[in-house]
């Protein structure tokens, strides 16, 4: 645990209980409140970036080598589970098991199955009896509730694909070739666009900003993962709007 005494360090060992500190290479820290803010945030971005990931990395990946996006899974897991190993890195081999989870997911949908919207949130959901298990018994809770927030974000955009009606665009989009996507795309936005889909883009997000600003109020990282995972979700969301925009 890191002391309440004000003090300078330059490395921290993290505690494997509760991650409450954090292994910093050499950087001033001037008190033990700038240290837990340091971490907290880090723990944050983090898991902003973990979500980001699979939009710019596995996207383009899982679209040319569904295989071999699926092969890196258990090697995901296997640098998991190494870093979890040591006391200086359990956290990040924590986080990194949940995303494992995510990773999987993705490949399976997008490599396979990313014809049939319908089954996109039951094969991202994959992973959510192991998360619960593991939240019950108090094991990774970290990487765990990273899981269970990107996977929250994730029924909250399928939801509003489905309130919308733009489940049928999503179909057009994975069978049509790349002539075609831009009339996709401007069809959408003019559903988008109308008070109904205005109106319920405002309120999915505002559910998603208080579900994932609320929890960091608690000091513990896992909450921050959690908080993370579920506001990157805007940002993904908002960079598909873009490209939607641009198209």
């Amino acid at each position: 645990m890191i002391s309440s005494t004000p003090r300078t360090d330059s490395a921290l060992i993290p505690d494997p209980e509760n991650y409450n500190s954090l292994f910093v290479q050499p950087v001033e820290i001037n008190s033990s409140q700038e240290v837990s803010n340091y971490f907290h945030w880090t723990v944050f971005a983090a898991a902003i970036f973990l979500v980001s990931v699979p939009v710019f990395i596995q996207a383009p990946l899982v679209r040319f080598l569904p295989w071999l996006s699926l092969a890196l899974t258990p090697a995901l897991a296997l640098a998991g589970w190494r870093l979890m190993a040591r006391p200086a890195t359990s956290l990040w081999g924590d986080l990194l098991l949940g995303f494992t989870w995510t990773w999987l997911s993705g490949s399976l949908y997008w490599g396979w199955l990313r014809w049939e919207p319908l089954l996109h949130l039951p094969v991202e959901a994959i992973g959510l009896p192991f998360a619960l298990w593991g939240i019950s018994r108090g094991w990774g809770r970290v990487g765990n509730l990273f899981y269970l927030g990107s996977l929250f974000g994730t029924a909250i955009t399928d939801l509003y694909f489905y309130i919308v009606d733009l489940i049928p665009h999503w179909r057009s989009l994975m069978q049509v070739d790349e002539s075609a996507i831009h009339d996709i795309f401007q069809s959408a936005i003019l559903q988008i666009q109308t008070p109904w889909g205005t109106g319920w883009a405002f309120f999915l997000t505002l559910v998603l900003l208080v579900v994932g600003i609320l929890p960091l109020r608690d000091r513990q990282p896992l909450w921050w993962s959690f908080g993370g995972a579920v506001v990157s979700t805007i940002l993904v969301d908002g960079l598909f709007w873009i490209a939607a925009l641009v198209s």
